[in-house]
């Protein structure tokens, strides 16, 4: 007498990871963020610089007492300090951006996180939007607080500052995007190179060291298609996307060279999402096609 058994549905593939949702990875990610010490002291090194360097800014805005300004000048005026510290807000946004996930792999981290989802896409994805949505949001708040408490400062030197303007909070949400952007560039590059001197060198080379390597090629290069090109790095574009010009000029940004490409914000703003995306999308391929 045979007897005949029916055989049971494996549970390997649930078990494998294949049934993680990407809300369940967002929570997991944040959880690993925002227990981060680095992290911590990154965000508040950004809040100290953005508030910082607008309350000195607006103390020394004196120099400006009795000159002559239209209310479109002040309003610039007003938005150039309270943004002052945007650029080594940025900095520290890269320095960043590389830990979190260069950290991962130093501490062998990254092995519990592709196993527990072994897509890997999912998990990626679910630390770039963190790290970009989580630094936005710190530096918007702190670039508010900046423009709120240099706003007395100034007024006192006698530039008055009109809140109601919708222009200067719009350059104070593009200055938090840009700080946002620039730690997912370091972060996509972290990716790719995975070692966390590496990256960093890499992300402050892009936004530190590149913008004085064009400022040297431009005064020997005297040709638009050079000041062009330097619209399309980071911190140049970065730079348009806050800025607040009067009557089509900017009041901080060096003057164009004759004939040469001057981006729009949006414009900027597509530039800087580019450099996201493509980072991101090389260093995916590469996630992938790697054991670790």
């Amino acid at each position: 007498m045979t007897t005949t058994t029916t055989p049971r549905p494996t549970t390997h593939a649930h078990t494998a990871g294949s049934g993680v949702s990407f809300a369940h990875v967002l929570r997991s990610e944040w959880i690993k963020l925002r227990s981060l010490r680095s992290t911590a002291w990154c965000f508040a090194v950004i809040v100290v610089l953005l508030i910082g360097f607008a309350l000195l800014f607006g103390a020394f805005a004196s120099g400006f007492e009795g000159a002559p300004a239209t209310d479109e000048q002040q309003q610039s005026l007003a938005v150039s300090v309270a943004t002052i510290g945007v650029p080594f807000a940025q900095l520290v946004a890269a320095v960043l951006g590389a830990l979190v996930i260069t950290g991962e792999y130093g501490t062998g981290m990254v092995r519990s996180t592709f196993a527990a989802v072994p897509r890997r896409t999912p998990a990626l994805v679910a630390k770039v939007l963190l790290i970009g949505v989580s630094t936005f949001v710190v530096s918007a708040l702190a670039l508010a607080v900046a423009l709120l408490v240099s706003t007395p400062l100034l007024s006192s030197s006698g530039v008055d500052t009109d809140l109601a303007d919708g222009r200067i909070w719009l350059s104070m949400l593009g200055g938090a995007a840009t700080i946002g952007f620039i730690a997912m560039i370091a972060f996509g590059l972290g990716a790719i190179i995975r070692n966390g001197a590496g990256a960093i060198a890499s992300a402050i080379g892009i936004v530190f060291v590149l913008p004085i390597i064009f400022s040297i090629g431009q005064a020997l290069i005297a040709k638009s298609w050079i000041y062009s090109l330097y619209e399309f790095i980071p911190p140049q574009a970065a730079s348009r996307v806050y800025d607040y010009p009067v009557g089509g000029q900017s009041l901080t940004a060096m003057p164009s060279f004759d004939g040469s490409l001057v981006l729009e914000p949006w414009q900027a703003l597509l530039v800087l999402v580019g450099w996201v995306v493509v980072l991101f999308a090389i260093a995916l391929a590469l996630v992938k096609r790697r054991d670790v």
